[in-house]
């Protein structure tokens, strides 16, 4: 991939703060406000045609950084630029003609879709929305698109209820891809799934994007999907970016301590050199209490002062990654 190309999404300091217990009450009350920053100046880029995988802990603001980049929920401060414009502040109208190209595919596909509406109307009510199809030509189009997800022109007429949940998953990713998107957020599509049909999903989005020259977000927990599918992997703790590079360098040489402890708790089938297993002391601090400087400096087994006092910067280091380390950065 050509390092000096503009990235197709680029996203630099974004927070998103959710101020919960404010208001009238708060004030009557005389209670503090309490701030939740899910997640904290963050930044990244995807470039046009990779898979950006981003992995952490559950409730560590992946599936709220990625709505935020859709502008599902909107940002508290930094800046998103998609193909070259800044979209943070994009008047409504002009979001809604941009999300053509920006689409989501939902990790529960029982609560995604609705269950009074048949396939034929969920999948082509985006078509209606954006009035980009004559009424004569959504059939033809949605046949034509549940038929590259692997699902049948007799399915329209059927509901959700109807489907396995392999199939129901299908029937969303033809809902994000009708309308010819560019960008596709990943969040979680599988993890609702059985082990057998997480296969089968990954291998169809897999296919899709090659056919179809897309640029994935992926999410997930589960670090052996991240490596399968990812170009590059991005690991998120406590609503940061701790570490960021291409998969494979990544994951054959981890540099933070975080990154250590979750690729050293997945367990090991092959004959190579064992890994030293990273064992993380106390629990996740409370997202509404995080502590000073390094976030991750409670658990860590390496922090000295400087990492309860500091906040580490995103930096390279040695090959193509980046991480927030003040050990890896010395």
């Amino acid at each position: 991939m050509n390092e000096t190309q503009s990235p197709l999404l680029d996203v630099r300091n974004l927070e998103k703060v959710y101020h919960l217990n404010s208001g009238l009450l708060q004030r009557i009350a005389r209670q503090p406000a309490l701030n939740l920053r899910a997640v904290d100046k963050v930044s990244f880029s995807v470039n046009a045609g990779e898979t950006l995988g981003l992995i952490g802990e559950s409730g560590c603001g992946k599936s709220t950084l990625a709505r935020t980049v859709l502008r599902l929920h909107e940002p508290t401060s930094g800046s998103i630029t998609f193909d070259g414009r800044d979209i943070t502040k994009l008047p409504h109208r002009e979001m809604t003609a941009l999300r053509r190209r920006m689409q989501i595919i939902f990790q529960d596909p029982y609560a995604s879709l609705n269950p009074r509406k048949s396939v034929e109307e969920i999948v082509g009510l985006p078509l209606s929305l954006h009035r980009i199809a004559q009424r004569s030509e959504i059939r033809d189009r949605v046949v034509a698109m549940l038929e590259s997800v692997g699902l049948k022109s007799s399915h329209l007429g059927r509901f959700p209820h109807q489907f396995s949940g392999g199939q129901r998953q299908r029937i969303g990713i033809a809902r994000a891809l009708i309308l010819n998107p560019s960008f596709v957020v990943c969040d979680e599509p599988v993890s609702a799934l059985d082990v057998s049909v997480q296969a089968q999903i990954i291998a169809l989005l897999g296919s899709l994007k090659r056919e179809l020259g897309l640029t994935y977000l992926f999410i997930s927990h589960d670090i052996g999907v991240i490596g399968h599918v990812s170009d590059r992997i991005a690991v998120m703790y406590l609503g940061d970016i701790v570490e960021i590079g291409p998969a494979r360098e990544l994951l054959r040489a981890p540099q933070h301590p975080y990154t250590r402890a979750l690729l050293s708790a997945v367990p090991q089938i092959d004959a190579g050199p064992k890994r030293e297993r990273v064992k993380l002391s106390g629990d996740l601090p409370s997202p509404l209490a995080p502590p000073p400087g390094c976030k991750f400096h409670t658990r860590c087994p390496f922090a000295v002062e400087r990492c309860r006092q500091e906040t580490p910067a995103l930096r390279k280091v040695a090959g193509q990654g980046m991480v927030a380390c003040h050990l890896e950065q010395a």
